[in-house]
């Protein structure tokens, strides 16, 4: 790298950026604003070098622009969690394929082995590239000629040149000011400008953005120099060779595959009789609706992972045994699917019955992929693919956090169990005000839908009263902390307010006994916090 300057004062802005983004601010926009102010500088530093991405490395712009942006679009956890994830580790996938951009065949050895690879590049590239530049320096065609100043070195000696100078002005100061009061006055106002009361904080903080930006060097080095990947892990032969015969291996799918069948046909009799046969058996609903779910969900997962180190182990020496290798993994696959329906299925029935939550929100999400996931990882077995299973995984993840950040979770979950109570049942007002503030839309506008039962009216305008008592707290106001989630609530709570038909002045807090509670115009009482775990 020849611009070695540009390097070090890209990474030293970068690193001081995160301390005027982030400290003493909550998360909102600045995560965003930072992730791009990162792929802006690295970007900038590597093309000045003359260093090109592959185009294949580019095509990952678009996921990391886009859960950056959710990290501010969006407040509910989960959501927010996976937008910051999967920023991050694309980002890094990002740093390891810059120049190869061979990301498309990484196979999950690949992904390992990178990701270590990069953070000891994170660790000790920074050292290794400085060590290597003083070699060179060093090393001059003329033994008589003196050695070129490198720019850090000019650096250095002003740095010294301060520390030398300090203690002097410092006492030439001291004396300037015994002999004139109005100097004096002067020179306090300009310390207390640097407030030297918080001195350790300064340095704390600065020594934080100094490993940040030796970090970010240490990153972008890696990019430039160790992301080509001229050749891949188990591209030219097994990382390991197959070792368990055929017959063993179908002797495993087979009766795996006979005890599903087994499973399948008992539950065919529930996929059309639904709560009558289940009451019949004994059970209640709420038994049958929440014990066999989880377990069928680990039932998919752990199927999917055997059939994948099935695959990855086992000897197909004929088209005879590849064929009914991958027929066995294929009917797998339809059994799983089947029971993925009936866990599916289980979820629904518990949801009609008692509303919905982001613990069955998520769940219901969670399965359509996993269901898309073994259908690919079938495909990709009979097509002797392999090496794309880990890609398939990869973007099976990224399909389902793009779909949870999209669906709007707490909005989803505000709609729907309006839409229960309209016909009749309960609303969790507690639930509904516990929700972030990507709910307060959707309780906004179902609280001016003028089509709702009054008791439904009631209880939704409690929700919104109840969230504004819970979210009344003095937040960070600072635009770094923005959110278009809390600003598009403000002005769905407002729109609200102004409703013609609007009776939310008429709701009364009670907050004298724990829970507080909420008096509707109505003459209910409902409690602003849950008294039960959901």
């Amino acid at each position: 790298m020849k611009r070695t300057n540009l390097l070090w004062i890209t990474a030293l802005v970068l690193g001081w950026l995160f301390d005027f983004l982030f400290w003493k601010h909550t998360p909102g926009i600045n995560f965003a604003v930072y992730a791009v102010l990162c792929l802006g500088g690295g970007f900038l530093v590597l093309a000045l070098n003359g260093i090109k991405p592959a185009w294949k490395s580019l095509l990952l712009l678009a996921p990391i622009l886009f859960f950056a942006a959710m990290t501010f679009v969006r407040r509910e956890p989960m959501s927010l969690f996976l937008a910051y994830a999967f920023t991050l580790t694309l980002m890094g996938i990002l740093v390891q394929t810059y120049l190869g951009g061979r990301w498309l065949k990484y196979s999950l050895s690949d992904y390992v082995v990178n990701f270590f690879k990069m953070m000891g590049s994170l660790i000790a590239r920074p050292i290794i590239f400085l060590t290597e530049r003083k070699k060179q320096e060093g090393e001059s065609p003329d033994p008589a000629a003196p050695a070129p100043r490198s720019g850090w070195k000019r650096t250095w000696a002003v740095l010294r040149g301060l520390l030398i100078a300090l203690p002097i002005v410092a006492v030439f100061a001291a004396l300037l000011s015994s002999a004139d009061l109005i100097f004096a006055e002067r020179l306090d106002e300009f310390i207390k400008m640097f407030r030297l009361e918080k001195l350790p904080e300064y340095i704390f903080r600065l020594i934080y953005i100094l490993i940040g930006a030796y970090m970010l060097a240490g990153l972008f080095l890696h990019a430039a120099q160790k992301s080509r990947d001229e050749s891949l892990i188990g591209e030219d032969k097994p990382l390991a060779p197959a070792f368990l015969g055929f017959t063993e291996a179908a002797v495993v799918l087979g009766a795996v595959n006979l005890l599903f069948l087994a499973f399948v046909f008992v539950q065919f009799r529930y996929f059309f009789g639904g709560q009558a046969n289940i009451s019949v058996e004994g059970y209640t609903f709420s038994e049958y609706a929440r014990r066999g779910f989880g377990e069928l969900v680990m039932v998919a997962v752990f199927s999917l992972l055997m059939f994948l180190s099935l695959s990855a182990v086992t000897k197909r020496e004929t088209a005879a045994q590849r064929w009914t290798f991958s027929g066995l993994g294929v009917l797998l696959v339809a059994l799983v699917g089947v029971m993925l329906f009936s866990a599916f299925q289980r979820l629904s029935l518990y949801e009609a019955a008692y509303g919905f939550s982001r613990m069955r929100t998520y769940p219901h999400v969670f399965m359509i992929w996993l269901g898309i996931l073994l259908a690919a990882v079938a495909v990709l077995d009979i097509l002797r693919k392999e090496r794309f299973f880990a890609l398939a995984a990869m973007l099976a993840s990224v399909g389902f956090a793009l779909t949870l950040t999209l669906l709007n979770v707490d909005g989803f979950i505000v709609r729907q169990n309006i839409a229960r109570a309209a016909d009749g049942e309960g609303l969790d007002v507690p639930y509904l005000a516990s929700l972030s503030t990507d709910a307060v839309p959707a309780l906004a506008a179902a609280y001016t839908d003028e089509s709702l039962p009054g008791y439904t009216l009631d209880a939704v305008g409690a929700a919104l009263v109840c969230w504004q008592y819970r979210n009344s707290g003095d937040g960070d106001t600072d635009w770094r902390a923005f959110t278009l989630s809390g600003w598009l609530a403000e002005q769905a709570l407002q729109q609200a307010r102004r409703n013609v038909n609007s009776q939310l002045s008429g709701y009364r807090i009670s907050d004298s006994d724990y829970p507080a509670k909420v008096l509707t115009p109505g003459s209910i009482y409902y409690e602003c916090y849950q008294t039960y775990s959901d």
